[in-house]
This record gives structure tokens, sequence and C-alpha cells, in this order.
């Protein structure tokens, strides 16, 4: 039975490309650094980048996986991404769920999302 993701990777043939872009223009930090992968962490999943041979230039089926990443402040971020230049190819809004999603592709064409989730308020 399966308990929870563990993890995603994209594989990549460039993968300073791809982490110059996850860690200079997302902020991500990563958790551990080799010469053909990197590995970023929250809690227990992990998000991957890795050098392999059999991956060879940009993602050519690009809507098959989505990676979404949450974030606080979706307007905020958004704004600070576009000004590094990241084109959004969906600007953030509502979903029926209740929270609000924005979409863009990082250097090889992957598809990232951002998601804002709903905010709870409880009433007395």
């Amino acid at each position: 039975m399966i308990k929870e993701l563990a993890g995603v990777i994209i594989w990549t043939d460039n993968i300073t490309r791809l982490k110059d872009f996850y860690e200079t223009i997302l902020g991500l930090q990563p958790n551990s650094i080799k010469s053909n992968f990197v590995s970023y962490k929250w809690g227990e999943v992990k998000f991957g980048i890795g050098k392999h041979d059999s991956v060879i230039g940009e993602s050519s089926d690009q809507y098959r996986i989505m990676i979404n990443f949450n974030v606080d402040n979706i307007q905020h971020t958004t704004q600070r991404l576009k000004q590094h230049g990241v084109k959004f190819i969906r600007e953030p809004e509502y979903e029926h769920w209740g929270g609000q999603v924005a979409t863009f592709r990082d250097p090889d064409r992957n598809i990232i999302q951002l998601l804002q989730q709903p905010i709870m308020v409880l009433l007395k």
C-alpha cells in the first residue's frame, strides 16, 4: 500500500541551468549537492534535479506532469518571479476549491504551478 509521496525528480541534460533557476529565481535551498544531482527537502518530501544521459533538450510533453509549490502570498511571489524574467502562462486566479493557482515553465519547459491554499477562518 502506498503510504505517502517521497519526492519528485526532474531529469535534464543541463543541470547547471535548472539548478540556477530553482535556486536563484525560485529561491530553493539545496539539501545536498553533487556534480550530477541536487536535492531539496521539505520535511520528508524531496525534490531533485539530476543529469540523465537519456534526457536531451527541453520537455517534449510539458503538460504530462505539473509540479506544484505552495506559497503564502501568490501575488507577491508572482510579481517577484516576473522581475526575474519568468513568463506566466496562467496568471494567479481563484479555483473552485478556494485557493489560487498560477502557472509558468522552467528553463526545460516543465510546467510549474504556484498554489496558495485557502485561508480557513474560524468564526466564534
